[in-house]
């Protein structure tokens, strides 16, 4: 029961990322080709509120899961390391034709086959856990 604000939360984002069709390969593909502003506009709505409510919730302290404040250091400015992410996170996104967030929800609607992309991230974000020392950070 401790758990189930969460749970919510997620039906709730798998629900509105279904019916926004923000999941759709042929949405995604359009994004990629610049042949429709649907997708840019779902993710210019979903930044401007993310930025919208990390203000909120840093002016009244906002607790995380853990009971950690969210208020943290800014890391450094770099270049090279938004380059290099940024291509590895647009490589595998045009690849799967799904980014990270809906993974879970394509799997829900019955696309199976995310079960290999869902694989593929953990794994990555796995491996970035043993190498982040010897990263440019």
């Amino acid at each position: 029961m401790k758990f189930s604000k969460y749970l919510l939360i997620g039906i709730l984002f798998g629900v509105v990322m279904t019916k926004s069709e923000a999941i759709s390969w042929y949405r995604i593909q359009e994004m990629f080709r610049f042949q429709s502003f649907h997708m840019y506009g779902i993710i210019g709505t979903a930044v401007s509120i993310g930025i919208v409510m990390m203000a909120w919730m840093k002016r009244i302290d906002f607790k995380s899961i853990t009971g950690a404040s969210i208020k943290q250091k800014i890391a450094e400015p770099g270049v090279l390391r938004y380059l290099l992410g940024g291509t590895v996170f647009g490589l595998g996104w045009a690849l799967s034709g799904a980014c990270p967030g809906p993974l879970y929800v394509l799997l829900g609607a019955n696309f199976p086959v995310f079960i290999i992309v869902i694989i593929g991230a953990v794994l990555g974000t796995f491996t970035y856990g043993v190498f982040k020392d010897k990263l440019p950070h």
